[in-house]
């Protein structure tokens, strides 16, 4: 993979419980790493196993190796949000992970 590949920022956020004033516990999303990542609409036979599992528009990302990501964060990219689904560290060889993760549908 070329470094040019690398052209879309992406925001990986961690879900984390903080306790407010009155003691009380709520979950907020907070920032965990912003990078550069390939990203990629899923096509032909990655297309209809992610269809099989009932994800409307499930995106590819491709990012340098980052140690700790989970697949309990989420993406923000282009003003979405994007849960992780399934996390490949390529050939484990530590350069590269690819995150397919699923839209979120904020309609109500």
């Amino acid at each position: 993979m070329k470094a040019e590949d690398l052209r879309h920022r992406i925001k990986l956020q961690k879900n984390t419980v903080q306790t407010d004033e009155n003691g009380f516990e709520t979950e907020t999303w907070a920032d965990f790493k912003e990078l550069w990542a390939k990203t990629e609409n899923l096509h032909g036979r990655e297309y209809f196993e992610a269809a099989a599992v009932q994800a409307e528009n499930t995106v590819k990302f491709t990012i340098r190796y980052v140690p700790n990501i989970e697949t309990t964060m989420r993406i923000l990219f282009k003003g979405k949000q994007y849960n992780i689904t399934s996390i490949d560290n390529i050939k484990y060889a530590n350069k590269f992970i690819e995150i397919k993760a699923m839209e979120v549908d904020n309609s109500g």
